[in-house]
């Protein structure tokens, strides 16, 4: 049996990254050892909760097929059926384990008999009610079980439609909380069960009292037919029984549903209510007032989940439900509860939601946009104003409500509220003047581009909101991007609007007037975000920015400081002007700018660009130098011409500079056989002869010294893909990349092969891998290459795969150790390994059925290169293999009367399953093979 770690180590592992988990190891076999656990008597309860939270939450990594699936619950069953009558809480998480195996892997949708199985069982769960002596821990299993129905019924709608008697039933003689369960598990099958009708022909009577007293078996079959849920688009899209159905005893019990509702928490109460929504919108003869005595207990709670249900009711049923008194009624309601004290904020937030949604208050065009609210008034949102002591998201909300009714109001006390929220603005933007948090600063941007997206064409307001922000900039620097990213926002929402231009042109007034004494390097870097910003206004004349720019160079040390950052923030400024429609009439000036930066500024790469910009200009028209500079929206090039074209108009010159992609694939790699100097013949020229001290002390002292190579060497042939295009028959200087999908690699480095003629023999690729873990693995590979055109392309190769036997290398002797010195390390490691001393060695054994011929010439074709003792008389081989960078593998094989046996030993336990799948693959012609 393998050493391992702990299973707590292993749970936490597994679920910090799944895949990077099971790539030291199978699904299968981790799901083995896992049931093996859950069967196991010795781990307590707790440690079985933790394991099944593995099958919780990833049981289609754990169980990748149905037949997994059904095999695995089939398991746990066994193992819920052994479990211990007092171990409720385990009890329970196993059922939701099972429940969530068999609706994850389809063996529900699959009707498999473990399925079947499983839902007989819980049945019988909740018909047993005898467990009333044993207080809420025994009911707890009951509800576990009805919620696990419930879930299967959604999965597979119409599965209890042939239960509803037995249900009803029970809900009915069950006077304890498991009360609530069985209603809930009851609604949901009798809503399924009369959406199942409504898709049927004939639909009479008989059909529908066989419906409700239903009491066979479960109804596998019955939805073959998709089933759609509410909310549908609307009430002509609803399916609906014959109006000439006798609905009687239907009505009765949906009324009783009702009344008993009143007994529940209100999250199970919103649960049922909604489910009888749907019911009652299915069935002409039930008329909606059903839930009319409903509604009053509806508008008078403080419950959210309770106002979900009753909005539900009026977007389902609407004038035949609710009246207009009702509508007003709700609303008004909406507005109370959006400011209730009692209320947290999250509550008071979906309260303005819905009050800010409300169809009737906000009419729909015929665009399908919302139009200004028409109910709700300022004088009724007189509680909702916002202060500075609220929250940033409630008072956001109360803004944007707010702004919008005011918008719609005109004069009178009206035009006191608009006030308000102004003056609530400017309160604001005091409170960021006066160093407010950063939360503050974030909300207050966010309340100003509220106010303005309503407010921006009332210059009394527009105007005063300029010269605030540019007051508060003069004095916080730090808000240029808050500033910048309020003016890009507001021209994406408005393009017509010219307050982000007026706010701009103050603050670039505002900088380029500042005394040069009062600039520091941090302010300046600011400013020069700002004016960068305001280039790109084409209303805004700039020759004042480049006056301002050109004398902060000439009359300081800026450019002799070489600040790298503050060079490029110029150019980035400058960049903007020379695309600037007003460049001539500051031509000169910026020409001065240019040419004293590539002259004076002390750092080579803005030196550099300045150079160019000034060659630009100087060479340039306007037009054609600012399709040279335009940049695209993610800050690419326009358009892939626009650099050729500074040279000539050529679409030969264009294709020469950009990397084609290849229709398919062009190049490959494929397996040669040729010999590769291995680990033993490249190492160990260092170490000592065995004369002083053993030859297996020497050989630990030098893997702990790094004496052994750790790199792994494969050696391909580099050929073409069948079928490619003649153009690639002569291909020069190909980069052949690699990506390693795994941290068990190191990265590897590109590798440059000359050519590649399709008439010639094709180039040999050696590919160098260094291991951190002896574990297989796959590379992605993808190429670029040169055809005689001159034209470069892009190509992807298919996937170099690096199996488990190719890592294998003999182990890092001494050249011309003899085979009695391997011998002797070999027993020296086996014996260590085999004590189980080191953590994380590991022993096991492989049988397979195969005659004395068959086996020779496996260990021939197979393990030659790594004997170190044959023993035919005795029928005894030791292979010893090296995994590098520090492992080793162990094969004692041993041919007895009726199998071979072949013993394992390794001092990595994690690699047992890649070991047992590689000896089965080479196993595989054998008779009958078995593993153990």
């Amino acid at each position: 049996m393998a050493t391992r770690n702990s299973w707590d180590q292993r749970i936490s592992a597994f679920l910090l990254s799944p895949s990077q988990f099971l790539s030291c190891t199978t699904p299968d076999s981790f799901l083995s050892e896992l049931l093996d656990e859950l069967r196991d008597d010795k781990p307590n309860d707790y440690k079985k909760i933790l394991l099944l939270k593995l099958l919780l939450e990833y049981p289609t990594v754990l169980c990748a097929t149905t037949s997994v699936g059904e095999g695995t619950a089939q398991e746990l069953m066994s193992v819920l059926s052994l479990t211990p009558q007092k171990s409720v809480n385990l009890k329970c998480h196993l059922l939701l384990a099972i429940t969530n195996i068999l609706i994850c892997t389809s063996c529900l949708d699959s009707q498999a008999k473990a399925a079947e199985d499983y839902t007989n069982f819980l049945f019988s769960i909740i018909q047993d009610t005898n467990d009333n002596a044993g207080g809420p821990s025994l009911h707890l299993l009951r509800v576990t079980a009805c919620d696990c129905l419930r879930e299967m019924e959604f999965c597979h709608p119409g599965l209890l439609s042939q239960k509803l008697e037995t249900l009803y039933y029970l809900k009915q003689q069950e006077t304890t909380a498991l009360h609530q369960s069985y209603c809930m598990l009851y609604t949901r099958g009798l809503k399924n069960a009369i959406h199942l009708l409504t898709l049927q022909n004939d639909v009479d009577n008989a059909k529908l009292r066989g419906v409700l007293g239903g009491n066979e078996g479960f109804a596998w079959k019955s939805a073959e037919l998709p089933l759609c849920t509410l909310p549908f688009s609307s009430m002509s899209h609803i399916p609906q029984l014959p109006t000439a159905l006798d609905c009687k005893e239907l009505k009765s019990i949906l009324s009783l549903l009702l009344e008993e509702s009143y007994l529940m928490t209100p999250t199970l109460q919103a649960a049922v209510l909604r489910e009888l929504v749907e019911v009652v919108a299915m069935i002409p003869a039930v008329p909606p007032v059903i839930f009319k005595s409903q509604l009053l207990r509806l508008f008078g709670t403080m419950e959210v989940e309770l106002m979900h249900a009753a909005l539900l009711m009026k977007g389902t049923f609407t004038d035949s439900l609710f009246t207009t008194e009702d509508e007003n009624f709700l609303l008004k309601r909406l507005v109370s509860m959006a400011q209730h004290p009692l209320l947290g904020e999250p509550d008071k937030q979906f309260y303005m939601d819905c009050v800010l949604h409300f169809p009737e208050n906000r009419p729909i065009s015929s665009s399908g946009e919302e139009g200004l609210p028409v109910l709700v008034t300022p004088r009724l949102t007189l509680s909702l104003l916002p202060t500075v002591f609220k929250d940033s998201t409630t008072m956001l909300c109360q803004m944007h409500l707010l702004s919008l009714v005011h918008l719609e109001a005109d004069g009178g006390d009206e035009d006191r509220g608009l006030t308000y929220l102004f003056n609530h603005l400017m309160a604001l933007l005091k409170i960021v003047e006066n160093n407010g948090s950063k939360e503050m600063v974030v909300t207050t941007f966010r309340v100003s581009f509220i106010f303005l997206t309503h407010f921006h064409h009332m210059e009394r307001f527009s105007e005063k909101l300029v010269d605030s922000f540019r007051q508060l900039y003069l004095r916080h620097g730090r808000l240029a991007p808050h500033l910048i990213n309020l003016v890009d926002r507001i021209q994406e929402c408005l393009a017509e609007s010219l307050w982000p231009v007026q706010l701009l042109r103050a603050l670039q007034k505002s900088i380029v007037e500042m005394p040069l004494l009062q600039l520091t390097l941090q302010d300046l870097s600011w400013h020069l975000k700002v004016l960068g910003r305001a280039a790109q206004e084409s209303q805004i004349g700039q020759r004042s920015t480049v006056v301002f720019i050109l004398n902060i160079l000439i009359n300081s040390n800026l450019c002799e400081r070489r600040s790298w950052q503050v060079g490029n923030s110029i150019l980035a400024v400058c960049r903007h002007l020379l695309q600037h429609p007003t460049l001539s009439q500051m031509f000169t000036e910026m020409a001065d700018l240019l040419q004293h930066m590539s002259r004076n500024y002390e750092d080579t790469d803005i030196q550099d660009h300045a150079r160019f910009y000034y060659t630009l200009t100087t060479n340039l028209c306007w037009a054609k130098l600012a399709g040279v500079l335009a940049k695209g929206p993610e800050g690419r090039q326009t358009k892939v011409r626009s650099w050729s074209a500074i040279l000539a108009d050529s679409e030969g010159l264009t294709n020469c500079l950009n990397v084609h992609q290849t229709d398919g694939c062009v190049l490959q790699l494929s397996e040669t056989h040729e010999h590769i100097p291995r680990c033993e013949e490249t190492v160990t020229e260092t170490l000592k002869t065995p004369h002083e001290k053993g030859l297996f002390e020497l050989y630990q002292e030098q893997l702990k010294t790094s004496g052994c190579a750790v790199q792994l060497t494969l050696r391909y042939s580099l050929t073409h893909a069948k079928g490619t295009d003649p153009r690639f028959d002569r291909i020069f200087t190909i980069c052949l990349h690699f990506d390693t999908n795994t941290s068990h690699y190191e990265d590897v480095s590109d590798i440059h092969v000359p050519c590649l003629f399709r008439d010639r023999k094709p180039p040999v690729v050696e590919l160098s891998l260094k291991l951190r873990q002896p574990f297989p693995t796959s590379l992605r590979l993808s190429a670029i290459f040169t055809t005689e055109d001159g034209l470069s392309w892009h190509t992807q190769m298919p996937d170099v795969d690096v199996s488990f036997p190719e890592i294998f290398l003999p182990v890092p002797l001494p050249l011309g150790t003899s085979r009695e010195c391997k011998e002797e390390v070999f027993d020296h490691i086996w014996k260590s390994t085999s004590s189980g001393e080191p953590s994380s060695s590991a022993t096991s054994l492989f049988c397979f059925k195969t005659g004395s011929d068959a086996l020779a010439d496996l260990i021939k074709g197979n393990f030659e290169d790594y004997l170190v003792a044959e023993t035919w008389d005795q029928s005894v081989w030791k292979v010893f293999t090296f995994l590098p960078p520090l492992c080793h593998v162990l094969l004692m094989i041993v041919q007895a009367e009726d199998a071979c046996q072949i013993h394992i030993a390794t001092d990595n336990w994690e690699l047992l399953p890649h070991i047992g799948s590689y000896l089965q693959n080479i196993t595989a012609l054998s008779k009958n093979p078995a593993s153990s």
